[in-house]
Protein backbone atom coordinates (compact mmCIF):
# COMPACT_ATOMS: atom_id res chain seq x y z
CA UNK A 1 0.00 0.00 0.00
CA UNK A 2 1.29 3.33 -1.10
CA UNK A 3 0.89 5.63 1.88
CA UNK A 4 0.13 9.78 1.58
CA UNK A 5 0.52 13.19 2.55
CA UNK A 6 -1.86 15.77 1.67
CA UNK A 7 -0.43 19.11 1.80
CA UNK A 8 -2.35 22.55 1.02
CA UNK A 9 -4.00 25.00 3.06
CA UNK A 10 -7.36 25.14 0.92
CA UNK A 11 -9.37 21.96 3.09
CA UNK A 12 -11.82 21.42 0.06
CA UNK A 13 -9.05 21.07 -2.67
CA UNK A 14 -7.58 18.32 0.24
CA UNK A 15 -11.40 16.56 0.66
CA UNK A 16 -11.57 16.62 -3.43
CA UNK A 17 -8.10 15.01 -3.63
CA UNK A 18 -8.42 12.68 -0.57
CA UNK A 19 -11.61 11.33 -2.52
CA UNK A 20 -10.48 10.84 -5.59
CA UNK A 21 -7.25 9.43 -4.77
CA UNK A 22 -8.69 6.97 -2.36
CA UNK A 23 -10.47 5.39 -5.50
CA UNK A 24 -6.95 3.86 -6.12
CA UNK A 25 -7.51 0.81 -4.24
CA UNK A 26 -3.52 0.86 -3.61
CA UNK A 27 -2.85 4.54 -2.32
CA UNK A 28 -3.91 5.51 1.17
CA UNK A 29 -3.98 8.97 2.29
CA UNK A 30 -2.20 8.86 6.41
CA UNK A 31 -2.58 12.38 6.51
CA UNK A 32 -3.37 16.03 5.91
CA UNK A 33 -1.46 19.35 6.64
CA UNK A 34 -2.17 22.61 5.63
CA UNK A 35 1.09 24.66 6.21
CA UNK A 36 4.88 23.30 5.59
CA UNK A 37 5.77 22.92 9.26
CA UNK A 38 2.63 20.84 10.48
CA UNK A 39 3.61 19.27 6.59
CA UNK A 40 7.33 18.48 8.49
CA UNK A 41 5.81 17.08 11.83
CA UNK A 42 3.49 14.69 10.03
CA UNK A 43 5.96 13.15 7.69
CA UNK A 44 8.56 12.81 10.69
CA UNK A 45 5.84 11.41 12.37
CA UNK A 46 3.57 9.31 9.59
CA UNK A 47 6.47 8.60 7.29
CA UNK A 48 4.15 8.25 4.15
CA UNK A 49 6.16 7.04 1.04
CA UNK A 50 4.95 10.34 -0.79
CA UNK A 51 3.84 13.76 -0.02
CA UNK A 52 1.86 15.69 -2.15
CA UNK A 53 2.91 19.67 -1.70
CA UNK A 54 1.13 22.82 -2.59
CA UNK A 55 3.68 25.36 -2.53
CA UNK A 56 1.97 28.83 -2.04
CA UNK A 57 1.00 28.30 1.81
CA UNK A 58 0.16 31.18 4.88
CA UNK A 59 1.81 29.72 7.64
CA UNK A 60 4.50 28.30 6.02
CA UNK A 61 5.38 27.46 2.48
CA UNK A 62 6.04 24.05 0.75
CA UNK A 63 9.43 25.14 -0.30
CA UNK A 64 11.08 25.33 2.79
CA UNK A 65 9.03 22.59 4.01
CA UNK A 66 10.30 20.20 1.00
CA UNK A 67 13.79 21.08 2.07
CA UNK A 68 13.09 19.58 5.77
CA UNK A 69 11.50 16.41 4.44
CA UNK A 70 14.13 15.37 2.04
CA UNK A 71 17.10 16.32 4.00
CA UNK A 72 16.29 15.53 7.58
CA UNK A 73 13.94 12.63 7.55
CA UNK A 74 15.71 9.07 6.72
CA UNK A 75 14.85 7.69 4.47
CA UNK A 76 13.01 11.09 2.72
CA UNK A 77 9.80 10.49 1.48
CA UNK A 78 9.32 11.69 -2.47
CA UNK A 79 7.89 15.10 -2.64
CA UNK A 80 5.26 15.85 -5.30
CA UNK A 81 4.49 19.12 -5.55
CA UNK A 82 1.21 20.50 -7.14
CA UNK A 83 1.49 23.55 -8.06
CA UNK A 84 -1.35 26.13 -10.22
CA UNK A 85 1.85 27.25 -12.42
CA UNK A 86 4.03 25.86 -14.48
CA UNK A 87 7.39 28.06 -14.45
CA UNK A 88 6.63 29.70 -10.51
CA UNK A 89 9.88 30.99 -9.15
CA UNK A 90 8.17 28.99 -6.38
CA UNK A 91 8.79 25.51 -7.82
CA UNK A 92 12.28 26.42 -9.21
CA UNK A 93 12.60 26.48 -5.60
CA UNK A 94 11.10 22.98 -4.74
CA UNK A 95 13.57 22.01 -7.47
CA UNK A 96 16.71 22.53 -5.49
CA UNK A 97 14.87 21.38 -2.57
CA UNK A 98 14.70 18.46 -3.88
CA UNK A 99 11.15 17.77 -5.08
CA UNK A 100 10.87 14.27 -7.17
CA UNK A 101 8.35 15.40 -9.48
CA UNK A 102 6.11 18.12 -10.52
CA UNK A 103 1.94 18.30 -11.86
CA UNK A 104 -0.23 21.08 -12.23
CA UNK A 105 -3.33 20.96 -10.01
CA UNK A 106 -5.91 20.76 -13.17
CA UNK A 107 -4.37 17.85 -14.61
CA UNK A 108 -6.15 14.43 -14.39
CA UNK A 109 -6.92 12.75 -11.72
CA UNK A 110 -5.29 9.70 -13.45
CA UNK A 111 -2.37 11.76 -13.77
CA UNK A 112 -1.92 12.54 -10.35
CA UNK A 113 -2.67 8.51 -9.54
CA UNK A 114 -0.05 7.63 -11.97
CA UNK A 115 2.38 10.22 -10.78
CA UNK A 116 2.15 8.77 -6.62
CA UNK A 117 2.88 5.41 -8.37
CA UNK A 118 5.88 6.22 -9.79
CA UNK A 119 7.60 8.68 -7.08
CA UNK A 120 6.71 5.62 -4.85
CA UNK A 121 8.52 3.47 -6.75
CA UNK A 122 11.60 5.60 -7.25
CA UNK A 123 11.76 6.68 -10.62
CA UNK A 124 10.73 10.72 -10.30
CA UNK A 125 8.34 12.74 -12.60
CA UNK A 126 10.30 13.28 -15.12
CA UNK A 127 8.00 11.99 -18.20
CA UNK A 128 5.48 14.90 -17.69
CA UNK A 129 5.91 17.59 -19.76
CA UNK A 130 5.14 20.41 -17.24
CA UNK A 131 8.50 18.62 -15.41
CA UNK A 132 10.40 18.73 -18.40
CA UNK A 133 9.91 22.00 -19.32
CA UNK A 134 10.39 23.25 -15.63
CA UNK A 135 13.83 21.42 -15.55
CA UNK A 136 14.73 22.71 -18.92
CA UNK A 137 13.97 26.45 -17.81
CA UNK A 138 15.70 25.43 -14.65
CA UNK A 139 19.16 24.03 -16.11
CA UNK A 140 19.32 27.84 -18.39
CA UNK A 141 18.56 29.68 -15.34
CA UNK A 142 21.16 28.40 -12.94
CA UNK A 143 24.42 27.79 -13.25
CA UNK A 144 25.90 24.01 -12.35
CA UNK A 145 26.58 23.80 -8.69
CA UNK A 146 29.73 21.53 -7.34
CA UNK A 147 27.51 18.55 -6.78
CA UNK A 148 26.46 18.32 -10.29
CA UNK A 149 29.04 19.66 -12.38
CA UNK A 150 32.60 18.38 -13.24
CA UNK A 151 35.26 19.28 -15.45
CA UNK A 152 35.56 15.65 -16.96
CA UNK A 153 33.95 15.59 -20.00
CA UNK A 154 30.70 13.50 -20.04
CA UNK A 155 32.66 11.05 -22.97
CA UNK A 156 35.09 10.47 -20.06
CA UNK A 157 32.95 10.75 -16.85
CA UNK A 158 30.68 7.74 -18.41
CA UNK A 159 30.62 4.98 -20.42
CA UNK A 160 28.47 5.62 -23.41
CA UNK A 161 25.83 3.04 -21.88
CA UNK A 162 25.83 5.44 -19.38
CA UNK A 163 25.61 8.14 -21.13
CA UNK A 164 22.75 6.63 -23.30
CA UNK A 165 20.75 5.79 -20.28
CA UNK A 166 20.51 9.24 -18.71
CA UNK A 167 20.08 10.27 -22.58
CA UNK A 168 16.99 8.31 -22.44
CA UNK A 169 15.47 8.89 -18.70
CA UNK A 170 16.09 13.06 -19.91
CA UNK A 171 13.70 12.19 -22.86
CA UNK A 172 11.17 10.94 -20.06
CA UNK A 173 11.17 7.15 -20.70
CA UNK A 174 10.71 4.58 -17.18
CA UNK A 175 13.05 2.32 -16.50
CA UNK A 176 10.89 -0.49 -17.96
CA UNK A 177 11.16 1.75 -21.04
CA UNK A 178 14.56 2.01 -21.28
CA UNK A 179 14.87 -1.32 -21.19
CA UNK A 180 13.21 -2.01 -24.26
CA UNK A 181 14.47 0.56 -26.07
CA UNK A 182 18.06 -1.03 -25.14
CA UNK A 183 17.02 -4.74 -25.03
CA UNK A 184 17.80 -5.50 -21.98
CA UNK A 185 17.04 -6.31 -18.69
CA UNK A 186 15.58 -3.80 -15.96
CA UNK A 187 18.14 -4.69 -13.29
CA UNK A 188 20.63 -3.48 -16.16
CA UNK A 189 19.30 -0.56 -16.34
CA UNK A 190 19.49 0.20 -12.83
CA UNK A 191 22.74 -0.64 -12.78
CA UNK A 192 24.34 1.57 -14.98
CA UNK A 193 21.63 4.31 -13.78
CA UNK A 194 22.82 3.78 -9.88
CA UNK A 195 26.76 4.01 -11.47
CA UNK A 196 25.84 6.98 -13.63
CA UNK A 197 24.23 8.85 -11.05
CA UNK A 198 27.39 7.96 -8.41
CA UNK A 199 29.55 9.51 -10.63
CA UNK A 200 28.10 13.09 -11.09
CA UNK A 201 27.15 13.51 -7.65
CA UNK A 202 23.13 13.34 -8.12
CA UNK A 203 21.32 12.34 -5.50
CA UNK A 204 18.05 11.61 -7.24
CA UNK A 205 16.51 10.57 -10.92
CA UNK A 206 15.40 14.40 -10.95
CA UNK A 207 18.85 15.90 -10.35
CA UNK A 208 20.38 13.65 -12.87
CA UNK A 209 18.16 15.04 -15.44
CA UNK A 210 19.16 18.64 -14.79
CA UNK A 211 22.55 17.55 -15.51
CA UNK A 212 21.68 15.80 -18.45
CA UNK A 213 20.28 19.14 -19.70
CA UNK A 214 23.63 21.16 -17.82
CA UNK A 215 26.12 19.03 -19.82
CA UNK A 216 24.66 18.33 -23.48
CA UNK A 217 23.96 14.94 -22.61
CA UNK A 218 20.09 15.87 -23.78
CA UNK A 219 18.80 18.95 -25.68
CA UNK A 220 17.50 21.80 -24.42
CA UNK A 221 15.52 22.61 -27.79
Amino acid sequence: MITVLLVDDQPLLRAGFRSLIELAEDIQIVGEASNGPDAVTLARRLRPDVVCMDVRMPGGNGLDATRVIVNEIDPPPAVLVLTTFELDEYVFGALEAGASGFLLKDADMDDLIKAIRRLAAGEGMVDQTVTRRVIVEFARRRPPTPALASGVGTDQLLTSRETEIVRLLAEGLSNAEIAAELVVEISTVKSHLGRAMAKIGARDRVQTVIWAYRHGVASLG
